[in-house]
């Protein structure tokens, strides 16, 4: 014990004497830690955030949508510049469905119902949908004010709804939209509740819906079929066009996970089998693209951490040239330690010790370096649109997020130590084979 003792405190008081070279010679480690921590932490940082808005689709939901087929499958009418175009899922489509899935934890029909919102002298482009009271469990909503649609709601018809928190923001500025009134197209209709902002404006869950679901506005869909009906109108430019889509969107939940893939099989072969003339039923299934995500960014921080993993070898390299040099300057020191006593054993754990040293505490340092540096990444990112100068390069909606695995930092750790102890074998072992003769005589 006391050999040992001894043999840790001369390596580290040789260390001591050339500090800065040993912080030099333990930089390649210190830098080589903070990147694979660094890199790790922004990869798996961009996949939780995609996973996030992929769940908040609904990780046990399989999504169907109308979508216009190319004009030449299309039903179309045309008279002079205006267009009725009939295409996309049906309403016996939907009884197909509820009967084929019995079992489903509910199957929701979403129907587009208009496109203009305006109250008082303002107005805007966006979308309102019929639906009933399942979607806001289906869809993963939250009310922020007021409530959500009802069975009464939809009993009675009722000329209500429910709007996105931007519909919100953009119409009722300085004013309670609950208990206002909204126009969809020519319809009045009492707003009755305020959704929660819902964080895919610009994201991946957004483009996989297709459009920013803070805009949406819901009304009871018994209320769309029997006072707005199927034609949705839309005007530009001095033509128009009139779609007639008896149901936009189903939402389907299965009863579990396991269950949404063989479920998602079955539903493409119906719908295959009702719409084979033409294209116009698209289907999504967050649960299989959480799966590929995850799969892909598994890849993805494998090569992060390959790449960054370069620069511990580096390090490692570093470290043995620094220790070879050190072996042949201290070679007289080496020779009198020898002449005195001292065995090949204690030579070599002499310059383990101080290898080990500087793997160790330049490990702990990159790890302090790596996790800081993830930290101001996701601090920084945000802030660099304000910024002068580089601020004209970034978008306003920049985002780096990162999160810190403790994984990462474990194996970057014992990656530096192991580096540093492995390169550090043959400079240990040269200086011990001294012949202690020869080493006394060397200048």
């Amino acid at each position: 014990m006391i050999f040992l003792f001894e043999t840790i405190k001369l390596g580290l008081t040789n260390l001591h004497l050339h500090l800065l070279r040993s912080f030099l010679t333990a930089l390649g480690i210190i830098l080589g830690v903070a990147a694979v921590i660094a890199m790790v932490s922004l990869g798996e940082g961009s996949k939780r955030q995609a996973l996030l808005q992929i769940e908040q689709l609904g990780a046990k939901n399989i999504i169907l949508r109308s979508q216009r087929p190319a004009e030449s499958q299309s039903n179309q009418k045309k008279n002079s510049n205006n267009w009725i175009s009939r295409y996309g899922l049906r309403r016996d489509d939907l009884d197909v469905i509820q009967s084929n899935f019995p079992d489903a934890d509910a199957i929701v029909p979403l129907k587009e119902v208009g496109s203009k919102m305006s109250r008082a002298e303002l107005s805007r482009t966006s979308q309102a949908y019929g639906t009933t009271p399942d979607f806001c469990t289906v869809a993963k909503l939250r009310i922020a004010r007021g409530r959500y649609l009802t069975e009464a709601d939809m009993d009675a018809q009722s000329m209500v709804c429910v709007i996105g928190s931007e519909v919100a923001r953009q119409l009722f500025k300085f004013d309670d939209p609950l208990g206002d009134t909204l126009r969809i197209d020519s319809k009045a209709f009492t707003v009755i509740g305020v959704l929660s902002p819902i964080g895919l404006a610009g994201g991946a869950g957004s483009a996989l819906v297709g459009r920013d679901l803070n805009l949406d506005v819901h009304v009871p869909i018994s209320t769309a079929r029997s006072v707005m009906g199927d034609m949705v109108f839309r005007g530009s430019g001095g033509s128009f066009s009139n779609s007639q889509v008896e149901v936009s969107e189903i939402y389907v939940a299965s009863p579990d996970r396991e269950r949404v893939l063989p479920d998602s099989k079955r539903l493409k072969r119906i719908i295959d089998s009702r719409h084979a003339e033409a294209v116009d039923v698209s289907m999504i299934v967050p649960y299989e693209l959480l799966e590929n995500a995850k799969k892909s960014q598994l890849t993805w921080n494998l090569v992060l951490g390959f790449i960054a993993g370069i620069s511990l070898l580096v390090g490692g390299i570093g470290i043995m040239n620094i220790m070879l040099a050190t072996v042949t300057e201290r070679t007289r020191e080496i020779g009198i330690r020898r002449a005195l006593g001292a065995t090949r054993k204690a030579i070599l754990y002499q310059f383990l010790v101080e290898t080990s040293v500087l793997s160790t505490g330049g490990g702990l340092m990159g790890v302090a370096l790596g996790i800081g540096s993830s930290w101001f990444i996701q601090w920084i990112a945000p802030r660099l649109p304000q910024m002068p100068v580089v601020g004209q390069y970034f978008s306003q909606s920049v985002a780096l997020p990162t999160y810190v695995t403790l994984g990462s930092v474990i194996l970057a750790f014992s990656v530096a130590v192991a580096v540093g102890l492995i390169f550090g074998i043959y400079p240990a072992r040269r200086a011990a084979a001294q012949d202690p003769i020869v080493a006394l005589r060397h200048d």
